[in-house]
C-alpha cells in the first residue's frame, strides 16, 4: 500500500513529466493548460508572493510544506516557473519615464523578424518587446530617466535596429498600474 507521501512524490514526478511535454504556447488564455488545481493554486500564490516559504505556499494550496516543495520543484523543472525576481521601483533608479514604441519593419519575413528580435534582446534599454497584430509589427516598452535619456537611447540603439522602417513613440504621463498578476 502506498503512503500519502509516495502518492504526492509520484504526482510531482508525473507533473514534471507532463509539463515537460506541454508547449506552454498552446495554453488556452482562460486557464492553466495541463495543470491540476493544486499546481494552479501554487502558481497563483507564487505570482503574488514570490518569496513565500514552502509552508506558506502549502497553506495557500492546502498542502504540507514538503508536498508544496516537491510540486514547486516539478514546476521549476518543467519550465512552468521560469524564475524569480524582485520588482524594482524604477523611479528609485532614476528611470521615471515609461515609453511605448511602435515599430514597423520593412517586411514580415522570418529573416527580418529573427534579426530584429535578436537585436532587441541585446538592447539594454528595452524592458519588453511584443510581436503585434495590427498596424505595427512590434511594441517596445522602455524605462528612461527623461526625454533626453530617451533621445540617447533612440540615437544609439533604436535607430540601429535591423529592418526598422518606422518608430512611433508615446510617453506615459503617469503609470497607473504595473503588475504581472491579473
Amino acid at each position: 500500500m502506498r503512503t500519502k507521501r509516495d502518492q504526492l512524490d509520484s504526482l510531482s514526478q508525473e507533473s514534471a513529466e507532463v509539463y515537460s511535454d506541454i508547449a506552454m504556447d498552446d495554453a488556452p488564455s482562460t486557464g492553466f493548460y495541463g495543470l491540476d488545481e493544486l499546481d494552479a493554486a501554487i502558481l497563483r500564490y507564487l505570482e503574488r508572493h514570490g518569496r513565500a516559504t514552502n509552508y506558506e505556499v502549502g497553506e495557500a494550496a492546502g498542502l504540507s510544506a514538503s508536498a508544496a516543495s516537491r510540486r514547486i520543484q516539478a514546476l521549476e523543472a518543467s519550465g512552468a516557473i521560469r524564475g524569480y525576481r524582485a520588482q524594482i521601483d524604477d523611479r528609485l533608479l532614476g528611470k521615471r519615464t515609461t515609453v511605448f514604441i511602435r515599430v514597423s519593419l520593412e517586411r514580415q519575413s522570418a529573416a527580418v523578424l529573427n534579426a530584429f528580435e535578436a537585436a532587441v534582446r541585446n538592447c539594454k534599454g528595452i524592458t519588453s518587446c511584443h510581436l503585434m497584430a495590427g498596424q505595427f509589427d512590434y511594441m517596445l516598452v522602455v524605462r528612461v530617466a527623461d526625454i533626453d535619456d530617451y533621445g540617447r537611447l533612440h540615437r544609439n540603439e533604436l535607430s540601429h535596429l535591423p529592418g526598422v522602417t518606422q518608430l512611433e513613440t508615446s510617453f506615459a504621463l503617469r503609470d497607473v498600474l504595473e503588475t504581472a498578476v491579473p
